[in-house]
């Protein structure tokens, strides 16, 4: 059973939210908040497996809630972002911050519970038609692209490779089908890239590739999806 914390200053949406949840087998509601803090104290407090959080919020926003949260002792839930599209600065800060993905709040509710899911089995999900908007355009700002190769440069040839098509958006099997490679060799390649390179899932691997410029706004691709 995945459980599920709800985070949204908007009742209606959280309540949405719980009644979708609760139609869906193998997911439940563990808990709601209506702010950051709350939702940080919520998280300690019920270990839930994955935060459904919304960005602009009063007090403590998203970002810094998935920052603290994230950062928590233990085994700390996923955080799945919840925006809108003129949220784009904050959602490539909420992912700075170590969420493990986004949501686009009129995305089909059948997508959503999809991507709790996805988030919850250990992969990462950024909505598709947003994904070339954040990453790409915030990649792209001098302070964002400021690294050197150094972080990638113990990796082999190989693994650059795979890294820069992940962050052009490619799945694991479109990356095996490209490089001529087993689907099970393209996720051995993908392990080894998340232990080098101490990224904790894909969308870490996607903002370091853009850091370090093996992938630009005019190479990215369609979206990140999981492998």
């Amino acid at each position: 059973m995945i459980r599920v914390l709800l985070t949204d200053d908007q009742p209606l949406v959280r309540h949405g939210l719980r009644v979708l949840i609760a139609d869906r087998p193998g997911l439940e509601v563990a808990g709601e908040a209506a702010n950051g803090e709350e939702a940080v104290r919520l998280a300690g407090r019920l270990a839930p497996d994955v935060v459904v959080m919304d960005i602009r919020m009063p007090g403590m926003n998203g970002i810094e809630a998935t920052r603290r949260i994230v950062a928590g002792s233990g085994t700390p839930p996923k955080v799945l972002i919840l925006t809108t599209f003129d949220d784009d600065e904050y959602v490539y800060g909420a992912l700075r911050a170590g969420a493990s993905g986004f949501l686009v709040k009129d995305m089909d509710m059948d997508q959503i519970l999809t991507a709790i899911e996805v988030v919850a089995a250990g992969d990462a999900l950024l909505a598709p038609g947003v994904t070339r908007r954040v990453i790409a355009e915030f990649a792209a700002r001098p302070d964002a692209v400021a690294r050197s190769l150094g972080p990638v440069e113990g990796i082999t040839v190989r693994e650059r490779e795979v890294l820069t098509l992940v962050a052009r958006g490619l799945s694991n099997a479109e990356i095996a089908a490209r490089l001529h490679i087993s689907v099970a060799t393209a996720k051995a390649h993908m392990g080894r890239l998340l232990t080098k390179l101490d990224a904790r899932d894909r969308v870490q691997l996607v903002i370091l590739a853009y850091e370090v410029g093996l992938v630009t706004p005019t190479t990215r691709g369609q979206g990140l999806r999981p492998g």
